[in-house]
């Protein structure tokens, strides 16, 4: 009995808590009554205490609740082995409701509670006790029945794994509760914290959905008779569990709970499944998850899936998912960037290009709508090797480029997304929005804008051609085999058409490799003006001249027309959006593109191209945070967001045509 006694004064300083007002009198009992002499004794200690106190202060009315306890349950230490469950059911717990004690007239010191706590403990262990005092404390064993006066119920899940300690519980009024007193150091007491309260990680990161629908421009474009095939695209780097393990070393600020798969899956299903888009594409996708959880669990959502694995050794890639009761697929091509024996390409990215033709609802009669490319991608990562993320880009373009294509010669609309690995307004950026890029002599680092290396000594630099002709690829990011004039038209290649070139300005140009002969390779020839009119009346003509000399020096382009759903800032705010946050330094590395139709600005050639909605038009988008917003969250990922990145999502809308 003298070490159950210990444990209950254990618990009592265990549960002491200066915010903490109880008004209660709790007796632990072995079945006998306490000796009179003993209950006086404490009586007047507190008596003698308040007397110092200013008689303006009151004290409520004191209850007295005894709580019996049978011998077997109070057996010496077995307090300290028996378990929460045992102690909810094994007390024979009694209540003397309405039984008053005379009202005190001031509150007792703190100094006098300390010291009745130390009597309490020297009591013999028989005895039952009987404190009574407006403490701002109380031990209370937990009931079932939660009937007794003034105790809160046992919340079970944020106590500590110490059965002493959870067989004891704080109680707390919060209409009653005073201000904080100061508490009193206890020697040989283990301190008691209060469980902090929950970082409101759902409010800190919360994002407003942008309704871009109601805007004049948007309006102005879509005709009151016309109707809109509306879905939503998602856009996502759930961030691969193996490069987790790899990488821990980026996570340092995570709890490790935080990271496990197990924990993760749930959060970012529950996100996906919240947002409901229609078109899904999903990077870093580890290839064992998907195939064992991810795209079971999304076909049971309505999702056809497509995945593409990682070249090498690598065990992630990407997933493009759409509902197969919005979409059917027409076409699907899986890219893979390496290329063996080529330094430009010789990393395993890959990519996914699908081309997808909407499906109406009943009734509309004979309507139509275009299909729709989607395209999903990882660029790689490197900051250094930006000659390899364009040459990658290019691939990608080549191969919308063959998809989208109409046989008109135009393009049916296109979504790009991904994780490009590549700021705003960098160079690759700009290329992709653009349409064309000027990288010759260009620093390979300086195309993605992640890192900056100008101060090392030795720099790579772009040169061009940027890849070999062998890839079968031009420089407006179109496969050869696709550019080839058609049999009908290769006459007019003869000698004598071919001469008409020969004093072209890239047939003048002496090659810098080309040894110096005097009076043979220093002459530059020299045409005459009906010569030069001719030639340039041919390049004109056969659509030759800008790309012959664009490829010489080093201008690469496209034509797609794509321009960001996301405008990279925040105005409210006056930060700059991200979308990822490694090592606490957040940045804009995804994107979801589409296509738009250009405007004429006066900025000229070199100006920001500006674009205004076509067929596909952007109807909406999840907005991005800021930085400061995402350190307020302890980064990514953390226990509301389990990825590295934020997810993207943008709502689009298709004009429904008639036949």
């Amino acid at each position: 009995m003298t070490d159950a006694f210990f444990t209950y004064g254990k618990n009592v300083l265990l549960a002491k808590s200066p915010s903490t007002q109880i008004e209660g009198v709790f007796a632990a009992t072995t079945g006998r009554p306490v000796p009179e002499e003993q209950e006086a004794l404490l009586q007047q200690h507190l008596e003698e205490g308040a007397g110092n106190l200013p008689a303006s202060e009151s004290v409520p009315a004191v209850r007295k609740v005894s709580v019996t306890l049978t011998s077997d349950w109070l057996e010496g230490s077995e307090l300290l082995m028996t378990s929460l469950s045992d102690l909810n059911t094994s007390p024979e717990v009694t209540q003397c409701a309405d039984q008053q004690l005379s009202e005190l007239n001031t509150l007792a010191s703190s100094e006098l509670q300390d010291h009745a706590v130390a009597e309490l403990a020297r009591l013999p262990a028989e005895e039952t006790v009987t404190v009574a005092s407006s403490a701002p404390w109380a031990a209370v064993v937990p009931q079932t029945d939660h009937q007794t006066a003034g105790c809160a119920g046992v919340n079970v899940e944020v106590l500590n794994d110490d059965p002493a300690v959870l067989a004891w519980s704080l109680a707390c009024d919060a209409e009653t509760v005073p201000p904080v007193l100061p508490a009193q150091p206890i020697q040989d007491a283990v301190p008691f914290y209060p469980v902090p309260t929950e970082v409101p990680y759902h409010e800190i990161l919360w994002r407003d959905w942008e309704d871009l629908s109601v805007q004049p421009c948007v309006l102005e474009q879509v005709s009151k008779n016309a109707s809109l095939f509306e879905f939503r695209v998602m856009s996502y780097n759930i961030l691969a569990q193996d490069l987790v393990e790899q990488g821990l070393d980026l996570y340092v600020h995570c709890h490790p709970d935080i990271l496990n798969w197990n924990y993760r899956l749930p959060n970012l299903l529950q996100e996906i499944q919240h947002w409901d888009p229609d078109v899904l594409c999903l990077q870093e996708v580890q290839e064992n998850h998907y195939w064992e959880q991810l795209e079971p669990t999304f076909k049971e959502m309505g999702f056809a899936c497509f995945y593409k694995r990682r070249t090498g050794t690598k065990t992630d890639g990407c997933a493009v998912c759409y509902k197969h009761s919005r979409f059917q697929l027409i076409s699907l091509s899986p890219i893979e960037y390496f290329r063996p024996g080529l330094d430009i390409l010789n990393r395993d990215n890959v990519g996914l290009v699908l081309l997808l033709q909407p499906v109406l609802p009943e009734g509309l009669g004979l309507k139509a709508v275009s299909p729709l490319c989607v395209a999903n991608t990882h660029v790689l990562f490197n900051p250094r090797r930006g000659d390899i993320k364009l040459a990658q880009v290019a691939l990608l373009l080549a191969e919308i480029d063959k998809i989208a294509r109409t046989t008109e010669g135009s393009y049916y609309p296109v979504i790009l997304c991904g994780d490009l690995n590549s700021v705003p307004d960098s160079p690759l950026y700009k290329f992709i929005r653009n349409g064309e890029l000027s990288y010759h002599g260009m620093p390979a680092w300086k195309v993605s804008g992640q890192e900056d290396f100008s101060q090392q000594l030795y720099s790579r630099k772009l040169l061009a051609p940027l890849w070999p002709s062998s890839l079968g690829v031009t420089d407006k990011c179109q496969y050869v085999t696709l550019c080839q004039p058609k049999k009908p038209g290769r006459r007019e290649y003869s000698r004598d058409f071919l001469l008409q070139f020969r004093f072209c300005d890239i047939a003048c140009e002496r090659p810098p490799q080309l040894l110096l002969l005097e009076g043979v390779t220093d002459a530059k020839p020299v045409a005459s003006a009906r010569e030069h009119s001719v030639v340039t009346a041919v390049l004109k003509r056969h659509g030759s001249l800008s790309s012959l000399g664009k490829q010489c020096s080093g201008v690469i382009q496209h034509g797609l027309n794509l321009t960001s759903v996301y405008s990279h800032f925040l105005p409210q705010r006056g930060r700059p959006e991200v979308t990822t946050m490694p090592m606490g330094l957040g940045a804009t590395v995804d994107y979801i593109f589409y296509s738009a139709e250009p405007v004429e600005s006066k900025g000229g050639e070199c100006g920001r191209r500006l674009y205004k909605d076509g067929a596909l038009k952007l109807l909406g988008r999840l907005s991005l945070l800021s930085e400061d917003v995402l350190l307020m969250a302890n980064g990514l990922p953390n226990p509301f967001c389990s990825s590295d990145h934020l997810c993207l999502l943008a709502s689009f809308g298709l004009e429904i045509s008639s036949l």
